[in-house]
């Protein structure tokens, strides 16, 4: 099942597996929410699903759910987003496998096989990257606003007023921000954010 708002994306992607003998695409959605009750009604072997989606839901959402009426459903994230958070929310989600829009046919159908035979595709350099981010601990809800602060160029001082705590708890929030991030000062945990798509321009 093709999963992806984008029309022209679900043509290119059914002409691409139409040339696979052994593949077949048996339903279409183009939103999370119509993306579920197909799901449940094709019962495919495989989903590609993209992240950035319209409507209610996003394409995390949608994996959650598929997931959940369908505990043993194995989806592909298809998606032009590389940022560690939207491969960690993913994995985390239960998707089998994270692939860029731009994989060669081969690689996504060699893909396609790998998971449906109960397999994971997970490129060395997400994989990677998935195993530097298991190392440190995730940020908490307010390291994480507290982030957002910080990459506005907000002091500690007036980090603590809009969030209304002391100066020293938001002190302390920012150097556990540093020291979960592996970073030096804040600049740099800012940049890492960016990276890894904990804070967005």
């Amino acid at each position: 099942m093709l999963v992806d708002d984008h029309s022209i994306v679900r043509m290119g992607l059914v002409t691409l597996l139409s040339s696979e003998q052994d593949l077949l695409v048996v339903a279409e959605a183009d939103d999370g929410m119509q993306a579920v009750k197909l799901h449940a009604e094709a019962r495919p072997d495989v989903t590609l699903l993209d992240l950035r989606m319209p409507g209610g839901i996003d394409g995390i959402e949608t994996l959650k759910r598929v997931r959940e009426q369908s505990p043993e459903a194995k989806v592909i994230v298809l998606t032009t987003s590389e940022f560690d958070e939207d491969v960690l929310r993913s994995v985390e989600g239960g998707a089998a496998g994270y692939l860029s829009k731009n994989v060669s046919r081969a690689d996504l159908a060699a893909a396609i096989r790998q998971v449906h035979g109960g397999g994971s595709c997970l490129p060395a350099r997400l994989a990677q990257r998935m195993d530097e981010w298991a190392q440190r601990r995730q940020l908490t809800g307010r390291e994480l606003e507290v982030l957002e602060f910080m990459r506005r160029g907000l002091s500690n001082r007036d980090i603590g007023r809009a969030l209304e705590i002391s100066e020293h708890t938001a002190k302390a929030h920012v150097c556990a921000i540093l020291g979960k991030l592996g970073a030096a000062d804040r600049a740099e945990a800012v940049n890492i954010a960016f990276e890894r798509g904990l804070v967005r321009a």
